[in-house]
């Protein structure tokens, strides 16, 4: 089965940059999966079961702090590596994000390089 990876975002071109950014891993069997709220992102990961979720925090419907705990603390899922990829980058937020279980804190503007050898690592992908 295809390693899955899904990109949480409500701006759709951040949704796109990140696609684009990770398109290289397409090539290698990889499944991007993508949503622009919190109620979609749930339905996603009880579904599709992710192995990486790129989470932004500021969504609609419910933030990515909620999305992260359920998905680690009410579901269980505590195998889906859970990025929160973000413009808030002070500490209590962070704090916050390691609180309810994100395994990685990063900040926007993002970069690409970056984002893609995580991926790739995490993944077991030589690029």
């Amino acid at each position: 089965m295809a390693p899955k990876i899904l990109i949480v975002d409500d701006e759709p071109h951040i949704r796109l940059l990140m696609e684009q950014t990770l398109e290289d891993l397409e090539d290698r069997g990889v499944e991007l999966l993508t949503a622009a709220d919190g109620p979609a992102a749930l339905e996603i990961i009880e579904a599709q079961k992710p192995e990486v979720v790129f989470l932004d925090i500021m969504l609609p419907l419910l933030s990515g702090f909620e999305v992260c705990r359920k998905v680690k603390q009410e579901l269980g899922l505590s195998d889906v590596y859970i990025i929160m990829l973000t413009a808030k980058g002070q500490e209590y937020d962070r704090r916050r994000g390691t609180e309810v279980g994100a395994d990685v804190y990063m900040t926007k503007p993002f970069d690409p390089d970056e984002i893609l050898e995580k991926t790739a690592e995490l993944l077991g992908i030589d690029l």
